[in-house]
Formats: structure tokens, C-alpha cells, sequence
């Protein structure tokens, strides 16, 4: 690496000393400032190989001046760093054209690579449209930890691309809220946001879910419906829970993947894909794959840029900054102004949280709602934690629920899978055959395979029952049981 001139533009008068002094060992000039005019007028006058600037200086916002530095310079490298430590900050540095984006307190060894990066790279970082991420200021994600802070600058890269993300997480963590950044954020924001939850999904319905399906294709299919994939055209797919997925339905989603295209259930017309790809899962892909229930190929296609949320247990210094989201949120829908004391958020920073960011939002709205004292002392957030605790162990079904119910159950899940819309067309047929396919196959297995004494045991007439086999593929095994 050939010595450079580095401007250096930083209000923290400490800050420049220690990066005077460590970019000086490795050769380079350094010129310090600390205000945003003086670095323009260097800018400007042509000076200047590479700009390490703070975001909140004196006079100016260091991200309100990238933009009219790329204008003169645009080859000119831009390093940010900020101690405002938001997904924000990052996603504006980046659509803004800046190099790299470093959280303070940074570390100097990873400063020093990226400059280093910086000064040998050839290609220039691509930007998003200069309207990205103007719209809204709400924090999508919030925390500030070491942890959050390299996920937000994961996301910061790939906001200008297409490339199919999977993220895995344990249950709570804010895997959707991921996916909605990607989307709101990057370059298919004007686009439709689809979500499908897989494991909510019955099997015999996901191919229909995802792809639609023609009019007669199958019993109860009056009208034409379109999929998942044609309702997110020019948008993002989000598949949540991918590791739920049946080995049939992943193998045409991987077949959608290789050719970009994809046929309706009942239709033989190939139709072209243009949708980002975002999924999601709490289970761990690599062990699916070894027990045969999840499809290696499909994960290397799905997992182009893997990003694993961390549990709430490895960031607990965010517990303070979230709690006090959670209680602004529910002020601004009409409950009691709320705060915490020390004692009460130093406990909450010790537990354990099994359930996650969820498990505190929820336990947050509870204090704000049943509480009548403006400030939540110890006792009454060690009473809430021990009432809790054993909800979040995993909830078992119903003892001794009958089929009526558990049917019930499975169809209440499947119909709040749809958050923003109702299922397709001929619900009632597909339910029926989603019914009707184990029912057949345990009492062919009843009756070790002998279709007569099936037909019988079912109260159907032995042709029907074959024509029902051969529709359904069920395979059939004389003689086991």
C-alpha cells in the first residue's frame, strides 16, 4: 500500500490524535479537522486521497456531505464513522456512496483494514437512488450492542443488491423485521412486501400458496388464483419458517431459483420471476439437511448471504434502549406514561430471556397496562418475570382435544398466516383433500394394504377408493404394518 493523504474530520478532538498517530506509523499524510466546512474546502481544492469523517460535527452533517463530495470526486473513498449507532446511520452512509460505515467506539485495528481496503480498491461501492431511506425515521431495529451494530452494517451492503438473504435466529429475535428492512430500505421498496409462513401452511396447499393455481385444476378451483410469487412480482418474497417446508414443495422452489420461472398448479405456461428472495428459519438447516428432510442444494441457493440475529441473552446491554421503545410505543397508543428504575432494569438485563425481544415487548406492554405507579419498581418486575417464567416453556398441546378442536386449531393458524389478505379460491376442497390423504393412507396401513377391507373400514366403494389413491399418490404396501 503506497502512502496517501487521509483527511481526517472529526469534532473529538482525542479521535484525531489516535488516528493521526496510527495511519502516520503506516506511512500516510494525515490532515486533520474538526468541522465539516474546512474538509469541503480541502475537498474542493483537490486534496486528499481518502475522507474519514464523523457524522454529527459543528457546522454540518458529515452524511449530508458525502453527497456533494461524490458530485465533484466521485472516485474519492469515504470512510463514516458515528456514534449514532442505528441501521439508519448505516443505510444512509451506504446509499450515499460511502465505502464503509464504523461504529464508535470503533476498533483501530479494524479502522486501520479498512483504510488499508479503502485506498487498494478499484471499484467503487455501489449506491442506492438518493431517496432511499428518507421517508421514514422509525427505527426498524433497535439496539446498539456490538453484535446489532455488525448486522446493520451487513445490511447496509446489501440494500443496493438482489441477493437472496436467509436469516436464522431463535424464535423472538425480529427475523421479519429484518426481512421488512431489506425491503423498505433497499432498492425494491416501491415494490410489494409478501409474506408466507411455512410452517403454517398445510402440505398439500404450499404449491398453491406459492404458485397459484388455474381455474379446474382441482376439485373446488372455480376461478383462477394467483401465488405468492405473482402477488410479490417486482418486490420481496419472504419465506419464514423455510425449514418447515416439504421435500416435494422445495423441490420446485429450487427449481423457480435455477430458472427464474415458474408454472401455476394446472397451468403449462412457464411465467418469469422477478422477485428478491428474503428467508427466514429457527432451526438449523445444516442438521435438516443431514436427517434428509431439507434439500443441500436449496440451502446453498437459499443461503447466498447468511445473517444469524442474535438472541436477546448475547446483547443485554440493548435491554434499556428497547424497553424504553416499547414504553414510548405504548404511551402513543394511549396507555400510562411508564418508566423503570435501575434496580427494576438492571434485573431485567440478568434474565435469561428465552422468548426473546418478543417475550420483553410483551412483558413491557403488560407493565405499562396493569400498573397503576408511573415509575416500575424491583418487585414488581421479579413478580412479573417469576409468572412468566414457565410460559415460556414450550406450550404443549391440549390434553384429550378432540379432532373437531385440533382441526380448529390448525385452521385458526393457517388463516392468521395470512396477515394482509384471505387464502386463495376453493379453501374448502383443498382443506378436504389436505384431510382426506392421511385418512386414507393410515387405514390402508390399518389393513396392511388390503384395499377391500379399507373400502370397507371407510364406507367407500372399492372403486372410488382406487381412483382416490391414484389421485392423491398414495403409495400402497401389502402385507406391513
Amino acid at each position: 500500500m503506497s502512502a496517501a493523504t487521509i483527511l481526517v474530520a472529526d469534532d473529538d478532538r482525542a479521535i484525531r490524535t489516535v488516528l493521526t498517530q496510527a495511519l502516520a506509523r503506516l506511512g500516510h499524510e494525515v490532515r486533520t479537522t474538526g468541522n465539516a466546512s474546512t474538509l469541503w474546502r480541502w475537498v474542493a481544492d483537490g486534496q486528499g486521497d481518502l475522507i474519514i469523517t464523523d457524522v454529527v460535527m459543528p457546522d454540518e452533517n458529515g452524511l449530508d456531505l458525502i453527497p456533494r463530495i461524490k458530485k465533484i470526486r466521485p472516485d474519492l473513498r469515504i470512510i463514516v464513522m458515528s456514534a449514532q449507532n442505528t441501521l439508519i446511520t448505516a443505510v444512509k452512509a451506504a446509499e450515499r456512496g460511502a465505502f464503509e460505515y464504523l461504529p464508535k467506539p470503533f476498533d483501530l485495528k479494524e479502522l486501520v483494514s479498512v483504510v488499508e481496503r479503502a485506498l487498494n480498491s478499484n471499484t467503487p461501492p455501489a449506491a442506492l437512488p438518493a431517496d432511499a431511506g428518507e421517508a421514514d425515521e422509525q427505527l426498524p431495529l433497535i439496539g446498539r450492542s456490538p453484535a446489532m451494530q455488525e448486522i446493520y452494517r451487513v445490511l447496509a451492503r446489501l440494500m443496493g443488491t438482489d441477493l437472496t438473504v436467509t436469516i436464522t435466529g431463535e424464535s423472538g429475535t425480529g427475523k421479519e423485521l429484518v426481512a421488512r428492512a431489506l425491503h423498505d430500505y433497499g432498492k425494491r421498496r416501491n415494490g410489494p412486501f409478501v409474506a408466507i409462513n411455512m410452517a403454517a401452511i398445510p402440505r398439500e396447499l404450499i404449491e398453491s400458496e406459492l404458485f397459484g393455481h388455474e381455474k379446474g385444476a382441482f376439485t373446488g378451483a372455480t376461478n383462477r388464483s394467483t401465488g405468492r410469487f405473482e402477488q410479490a412480482q417486482g418486490g420481496t418474497l419472504f419465506l419464514d419458517e423455510i425449514g418447515d417446508m416439504p421435500l416435494e414443495a422445495q423441490t420446485r422452489l429450487l427449481r423457480v431459483l435455477q430458472e427464474g420461472e415458474y408454472t401455476t398448479v394446472g397451468g403449462r405456461t412457464p411465467i418469469k420471476t422477478d422477485v428478491r428472495i428474503v428467508a427466514a428459519t429457527h432451526r438449523d438447516l445444516r442438521t435438516l439437511i443431514r436427517q434428509g428432510l431439507f434439500r443441500e442444494d436449496l440451502f446453498y441457493r437459499l443461503c447466498v448471504v447468511p445473517i444469524r440475529l442474535p438472541p436477546l441473552r448475547e446483547r443485554t446491554e440493548d435491554v434499556p434502549l428497547l424497553v424504553r421503545h416499547f414504553l414510548n410505543q405504548c404511551s402513543a397508543q394511549g396507555l400510562p406514561v411508564k418508566s423503570i428504575d435501575q434496580p427494576a432494569m438492571d434485573r431485567l438485563k440478568r434474565y435469561r430471556w428465552p422468548g426473546n425481544v418478543r417475550e420483553l415487548e410483551n412483558l413491557v406492554r403488560r407493565l405499562a397496562a396493569l400498573y397503576s405507579q408511573e415509575v416500575i419498581g424491583l418487585d414488581v418486575v421479579e413478580a412479573e418475570l417469576a409468572d412468566t417464567t414457565p410460559a415460556a416453556q414450550p406450550v404443549e398441546e391440549p390434553q384429550g382435544e378432540g379432532l373437531s378442536a385440533a382441526v380448529e386449531r390448525h385452521l385458526k393458524d393457517y388463516f392468521a398466516a395470512h396477515k394482509d389478505g384471505m387464502p386463495s379460491n376453493g379453501l374448502y376442497d383443498r382443506v378436504l383433500r389436505e384431510v382426506e390423504r392421511p385418512l386414507i393412507a393410515l387405514s390402508l396401513s390399518a389393513t396392511r394394504g388390503n384395499q377391500i377391507k379399507a373400502a370397507q373400514l371407510l364406507g367407500l366403494n372399492r372403486n372410488t377408493l382406487r381412483k382416490k389413491i391414484r389421485d392423491l399418490d398414495i403409495q400402497v404396501v401389502r402385507g406391513l404394518k
